[in-house]
């Protein structure tokens, strides 16, 4: 049939208003109807509910998407138009595809039964390469007699953006089209507003039966025991004409680029099996998150909303794998360096210096219907991207790549120095330039996150207490290289203005009345005099005063912020404490990490192995023992696990980096370049580890295999194996 013959216009439907006090919220509809699961390659994910479909089930963000935009939005498989029994899906342990086993219905024509149920066993295995999903259908027949049955694959797509897909609506759209290209092949094909082209390429292997614009149907016959594949191959953008990658070809190059990826790292084994899970399901979550860039390999957020490069979940995912994977910090520390702002422009919320907060590919992006093509809009990466550079070379020794850093790092310097104290009063702030913009430009950038003690939103420029911690630590590792790079001028600067930001902080910020540091100053320079994480985070930055440090420490061990599963965003009994609330009561795995990291600094080991004890056992509950992005912040109970919270993303990065991170701060672990060293600064594992190997740990060429062994309070460490020049201590210090 002609392929002008069969050519029919995309339709598109919105049905979820966008919120208006929060112009970037993320609506849940509806709890979801199946178990979704998700895969991802480089800048292409899918996400697909528990049988293997898209666009099925009601409740999730069904698609298969690349560069925010969604290039399949149904992909449903039906036997004798009757949905397929589920037997059980399962990823494989390092993300590489799911596999999905599925079964007959009973099948009746004419009111007779012609086969009978469990008969058919459907195999789905799925994965992507490329920007391309693929999926082989496998069918045996267990039963008898000869089975005779129509399988039949339905498809549509609607390319919506991935902010429609969130719930945003459009008054305007670009036009679409559908046509067959031959006899196993359709195209689905848009032309946006901002006039770029998308298509989608649908191949069937073999040809089927019956094809058309939205549905591929095989008339099959399986004789007993007889077993066939089918097979279908989702491209998207790939020049008409050009066929996908066989099946099995793909699968293996994909499997085989996987494990090579993971080549360098350090690897760890515990005497505890289920941490050890947690472990493994955090390391293939954090590969299949990997994106490969110009730049390097860079850590993309989370799946389904943030599968692009954000500066600040980067940077934190860098900083938490540093002592694993360092090439992950270079990867980030570049493409962020390449993509620093150049000039000011307020609908992106830049200025010359500052670090992106988020980069967006879409058709919405591109039209600047929303302002994050490349967007600007934390206050935070730019002093993080300053502390992962100096910490970075701490850890690596890389003169090479610091000095190719080193003219993004004076930029961000100024930047902070200048845009970012806007007022010139020594406190990095923000306010966004335009309505458009996030309204909170910190890691808690919920449009309520952000409060006085009687629940009145802060205004005006904000300074956020961990932001000047983030400044101070900075500043002095910036000192530092600047010393490297034979720069003493500069580093007396830098030491001097780390000091001096350190005794404004405890003039400014410190609350005697709460015993910890407020949460931000707003406009007015008022205390937002609120118990909150954020005094966490000041610990991991080691601004602070020991004895002020041991008081907030202490507060964030209490019942109040300690839940029993981990530390809260907001204690309870503030007035916005919501447990449910996406950061006003909530527990985040990453901010109870850089609490745990701040707690090792000042030697409080006991309460890092509280915290780590708390996160371990909410992984335990987890599906796939994967820490989601955030979960609720109720009281623990016995016999029961933490509240999930229904729209966190998972895998998310710096989630899936929290496990490492909270085996760093329990063992204290340092490099020291110069020296060829690994030390172990008070090392104490929590009571759920008596073993920790660390296996590959690497200091520039040299590298290590070790034992730390718990015995009551104390560890023994026990040297397996060296390559190279290396050596590894223990420091007992009292702090």
């Amino acid at each position: 049939m002609a392929a002008e013959a069969v050519t029919r216009v995309i339709s598109v439907s919105q049905t979820v208003e966008a919120v208006a006090e929060q112009a970037f919220y993320i609506p849940m509809t509806g709890p979801a109807a199946r178990p979704r699961r998700s895969l991802k390659h480089d800048d292409t994910f899918i996400v697909l509910d528990s049988h293997g479909d898209i666009g099925a089930s009601a409740g999730g963000p069904d698609g298969l998407f690349n560069h925010d935009t969604r290039y399949l939005a149904r992909l449903e498989l039906v036997l004798d138009d009757l949905q397929p029994l589920l037997l059980g899906s399962n990823l494989r342990d390092d993300n590489s595809g799911l596999t999905v086993d599925l079964t007959n219905p009973d099948i009746y024509r004419q009111g007779r039964l012609v086969l009978q149920k469990d008969l058919l066993h459907i195999v789905r295995t799925i994965f992507l390469w490329r920007g391309t999903a693929y999926q082989r259908i496998g069918l045996q027949n267990h039963g008898e007699q000869r089975a005779s049955f129509e399988l039949t694959l339905l498809f549509d797509n609607d390319f919506a953006d991935l902010f429609e897909v969130r719930g945003e609506r459009r008054p305007r759209r670009g036009t679409g089209t559908s046509k067959l290209l031959g006899p196993t092949d359709v195209l689905f094909e848009y032309r946006g507003l901002d006039d770029t082209e998308r298509t989608t390429g649908l191949h069937f292997d073999p040809r089927p039966t019956r094809l058309s614009v939205n549905a591929a149907t095989w008339q099959l016959e399986l004789d007993p025991h007889e077993a066939k594949s089918l097979f279908v191959a989702v491209s998207c953008n790939r020049p008409v004409g050009e066929k996908p990658a066989r099946f099995f070809r793909g699968l293996l190059a994909h499997r085989r680029e996987m494990r090579q990826s993971t080549n360098g790292a350090a690897s760890i084994e515990t005497s505890n099996n289920i941490f050890n899970e947690v472990l493994c399901q955090a390391m293939a979550d954090l590969n299949m998150l990997m994106t490969e860039t110009p730049q390097g390999r860079y850590p993309y957020a989370g799946i389904p909303w943030y599968s692009t490069t954000f500066g600040r979940d980067g940077l934190i995912t860098a900083l938490q794998m540093l002592w694993v994977d360092p090439r992950v910090a270079k990867g980030v520390l570049r493409r962020l360096a390449h993509f620093q702002a150049k000039a000011v422009d307020p609908l992106a919320d830049a200025a010359p210096g500052k670090i992106l907060h988020e980069m967006r590919g879409g058709e919405m992006a591109a039209l600047r219907e929303v302002p994050f093509s490349q967007y600007y809009g934390s206050v935070d990466s730019t002093a993080l991207f300053v502390l992962l550079a100096g910490r970075y070379f701490e850890r690596t020794g890389d003169e090479q790549t610091l000095v190719e850093l080193w003219p993004a790092i004076e930029a961000g310097l100024a930047w902070i120095d200048g845009p970012g104290d806007p007022d010139q009063d020594g406190f990095v702030e923000y306010q966004r330039a335009t309505e458009k913009g996030l309204a909170n430009q910190g890691w808690k950038d919920s449009y309520d996150a952000i409060f006085h003690a009687d629940g009145k939103l802060a205004e005006g420029n904000i300074a956020l207490a961990e932001v000047q911690g983030y400044v101070y630590a900075a500043k002095q590792l910036a000192a530092r290289c600047a010393l490297k790079l034979g720069k003493p001028d500069l580093a007396s600067k830098l030491e001097s203005e780390a000091k001096a930001l350190a005794e404004r902080f405890e003039q400014a910020f410190w609350c005697e009345g709460l015993g910890t540091y407020a949460l931000a100053l707003d406009g007015q320079k008022r205390r937002c005099e609120v118990r909150t994480s954020n005094a966490g985070q000041v610990l991991f930055s080691g601004m602070i005063r020991q004895d002020r440090a041991r008081l907030v420490a202490a507060d964030l061990m209490r019942p109040h912020f300690f839940s029993g599963w981990g530390i809260r965003t907001v204690a309870h009994g503030e007035v916005r404490y919501n447990p449910m609330s996406y950061h006003d009561g909530s527990i985040w795995p990453h901010d109870n990490a850089l609490i745990a990291l701040g707690l090792a600094h000042y030697g409080l080991k006991h309460s890092v192995a509280h915290v780590s004890k708390g996160l371990f056992d909410a992984a335990t509950y987890m599906d796939l023992r994967r820490l989601p992005e955030l979960f609720c912040g109720f009281r623990r109970e016995k016999r029961r696990g933490p509240t999930l919270y229904p729209v966190a993303c998972a895998p998310q990065a710096w989630a899936s980096a929290t496990p490492f991170t909270l085996l760093e701060a329990a063992l204290g672990i340092e490099f020291d370049v110069p020296r060829c060293e690994i030390r172990l600064r008070n090392p104490h594992l929590p009571a759920f580890l008596n073993e920790v190997i660390l296996r590959d740990l690497r200091l520039g060429e040299s590298s290590v295999d070790l034992r730390v062994s718990r015995h009551g309070h104390d560890v023994a460490l026990e040297v397996l194996r060296t390559r190279g020049h290396i050596q590894v201590s223990i420091v007992l210090a009292h702090q």
